[in-house]
């Protein structure tokens, strides 16, 4: 083994135990009261976190929540317990600093940790629903533009980002302007029985233009 691995695993060892020791020192000066009142701020933290996580778009939502309920509990905990054995060993003064410096490191590396995954993003190909101009569903089959409406629904259901959304949208609506300007009497029948963001317009309408109509 390299020495400089045998040296960096010695030395978060050793932070390891100060750090427990540290920990220890809070959570007695802490008492039973004290004690308390650090499980309950991390049963908060770890609510907060879950629901977060549970709001936003992930591929074992139940999983995910469970992980970072009980790590955001745990570092929550451990975060408390190690500022209070630093206000008993170094002071309220010190602590502070202490806090503002990790707080800033940690803010640091997310951000540097954003970037990297922003940078190792590959770029999305691009395809016809891409378009800018209104005239891209015309290219396609009717077949084509009802399971660009079913997907776009259950895409539109995860995605959060306003930008993504409001273009997701415009898809839908271009999509339903060329399936009415085809078919404008099975369109109507679709919107009559009760049209579903997960029902398949393109089962109503023949993909027959009438003549002379322009979808609005």
């Amino acid at each position: 083994m390299p020495l400089r691995r045998v040296l960096s695993r010695a030395v978060l060892a050793l932070l390891v135990l100060l750090g427990g020791a540290v920990a220890a020192i809070g959570g007695v000066s802490l008492g039973g009261s004290g004690l308390v009142a650090v499980a309950l701020a991390a049963v908060v933290c770890a609510c907060l976190a879950a629901g977060v996580v549970r709001d936003g778009a992930t591929a074992q939502p139940r999983q995910e929540v469970v992980d970072v309920a009980w790590r955001t509990a745990a570092g929550t905990g451990v975060a408390l317990l190690l500022l209070s054995g630093c206000a008993v060993l170094a002071g309220g003064a010190v602590t502070a600093l202490l806090f503002a410096v990790a707080v800033v490191a940690v803010g640091v590396r997310l951000a540097l940790r954003r970037i990297g995954t922003e940078q190792r993003r590959p770029a999305r190909t691009a395809t016809p629903l891409d378009r800018a101009d209104a005239g891209w569903g015309r290219a396609l089959s009717t077949a084509a533009l009802g399971r660009e409406w079913v997907r776009t629904s259950h895409v539109l259901a995860v995605e959060r980002a306003p930008q993504a959304r409001a273009e997701l949208v415009r898809r839908r609506e271009e999509a339903l302007d060329e399936l009415e300007r085809r078919d404008p009497v099975g369109f109507a029948r679709w919107l009559a029985e009760g049209a579903t963001v997960d029902s398949d317009p393109a089962a109503y309408v023949s993909g027959r233009a009438t003549p002379g109509y322009e979808a609005a």
